[in-house]
């Protein structure tokens, strides 16, 4: 690739933030970086010199978007749909909407999220599945013995984070299994609901917010991982699982049938702690079963490979920057 190429990406989620947007920002610059770019990364867009703008959240970068487009009509403009775009405020709010339009190539984070958006942008969207990489080396946590259930998000609604809790709160006595809940707690009133669940079900253990590597060895050293989530766009901890050889229950949402598939075995109605509760079951107890998903994640690695996604935005920005073209 021809040097001396600027990419700013911006991105609502703040410097050290652990949240969804950084790590997809940082894993992003990455990849640019791979290709020849010199990237920067900052909360909003003021004018920095650029040439490509990547803008994570159609509606919370709108002002970045906006901005771009007055002082660089001409130059070109990524911007990236969140889960809570595509299936929030995509329909209901101006500034996404107008966010829409004013970029010159949209991204989503799995295919069925296209369906989401107004005919008059859909030529302009492209899918980029989510990259990630396995640590080098596991975490393997819990008592002896245990069932490790791995549940990567931080305590906020759209995430649903105390479904497991309800669900392994009806198992038998005899289950060996035990849910770590990594995520952090947005405010006290999270932080005490949490707290008080552990309590009350000692098969639920909440970590906290741990840093990045010490989230996935963790992930890496558990058998299953669970996602409670009421929506997402494409959620990283479904990727991450998959290249760290770990199976995937999930919520029967569009993020995760984007990238499971639609005959995916392990998922279960959004809020049904009963569901969750008979497949965790099945997961410890039925070999059969947890091979079954372990086998289909074990089919998707190739989706979630950096190479993948180093290539789609390859082939994205060579569409849209002029000095690659010709």
């Amino acid at each position: 690739m021809r040097g001396g190429l600027t990419a700013f990406v911006a991105t609502p989620a703040a410097r050290g933030s652990r949240n969804g947007n950084r790590v997809t920002a940082l894993r992003w610059a990455k990849r640019l970086r791979e290709l020849g770019w010199h990237v920067r990364i900052g909360e909003q867009w003021s004018g920095e010199a650029c040439d490509v703008l990547i803008a994570l959240h159609a509606r919370r970068s709108h002002a970045s978007v906006e901005r771009h487009a007055e002082r660089c009509p001409d130059d070109p403009r990524v911007v990236t749909l969140t889960g809570t775009d595509v299936y929030g405020d995509l329909n209901a709010d101006a500034q996404a909407q107008a966010s829409l339009d004013l970029a010159t190539r949209l991204v989503v984070l799995q295919p069925l999220a296209l369906r989401e958006l107004p005919d008059r942008v859909k030529a302009k969207a492209r899918t980029i599945a989510q990259s990630a990489t396995a640590p080098p080396d596991a975490l393997h946590l819990g008592a002896p013995g245990a069932f490790i259930v791995c549940v990567l998000g931080h305590l906020r609604d759209v995430k649903d984070p105390l479904l497991a809790a309800k669900a392994v709160g009806q198992l038998p006595e005899s289950s060996r299994i035990q849910v770590l809940h990594l995520g952090g707690a947005p405010d006290e009133r999270w932080r005490a609901l949490a707290e008080a669940t552990m309590l009350a079900t000692p098969r639920w253990q909440w970590l906290g917010n741990r840093p990045r590597r010490e989230a996935l060895r963790i992930l890496a050293g558990a058998d299953l991982l669970v996602l409670t989530s009421v929506v997402e766009g494409g959620a990283n901890a479904v990727t991450e699982a998959i290249a760290c050889d770990v199976p995937v229950m999930s919520t029967r949402i569009d993020g995760s049938i984007g990238i499971l598939g639609a005959d995916y075995p392990g998922y279960f109605a959004v809020g049904d702690a009963q569901g969750l509760a008979r497949g965790l079951l099945a997961c410890e107890t039925e070999p059969g079963f947890l091979e079954a998903l372990q086998r289909r994640c074990q089919g998707l690695r190739a989706l979630v490979e950096p190479a993948h996604e180093r290539a789609c935005w390859h082939d994205l920005l060579a569409e849209i920057v002029p000095r690659l073209q010709g």
